[in-house]
């Protein structure tokens, strides 16, 4: 009998696809947000406050927030499954990951809805 060990959860595609799509995602976003700083007039807390108050740019300034928490994850997880062996210490890693992901995210909704 072979016995098998089983090393990260193989995510593998889906991993992959996700990477892929939040980084388009950040893409078009950041095309939008040089096109509105280098078209418009110029920057002023009063012209951003501005923008910030349309509906369209906070939904795509909390998506773009989204696709960065997922693919700083995404990514950050699998540094830590390729690198760190002992399990105690992937797990705290992970977690503290996690929770710093989680913390960021929850404060960029914060600034947009407050």
């Amino acid at each position: 009998m072979v016995n098998r060990i089983v090393v990260g959860a193989h995510y593998g595609l889906r991993d992959w696809l996700a990477q892929r799509i939040t980084a388009g995602i950040m893409a078009v976003y950041t095309v939008i947000a040089l096109v509105v700083v280098i078209g418009g007039q110029p920057m002023s807390y009063q012209v951003w406050r501005d923008l910030f108050t349309q509906g369209w740019m906070r939904v795509a300034t909390l998506l773009f927030a989204a696709s960065l928490a997922w693919h700083a994850w995404v990514g950050m997880r699998d540094i830590i499954m390729d690198y760190v062996k002992p399990t105690g210490l992937r797990l705290a890693l992970e977690s503290v990951v996690l929770l710093a992901v989680a913390g960021y995210l929850a404060w960029a909704i914060q600034i947009l809805w407050r």
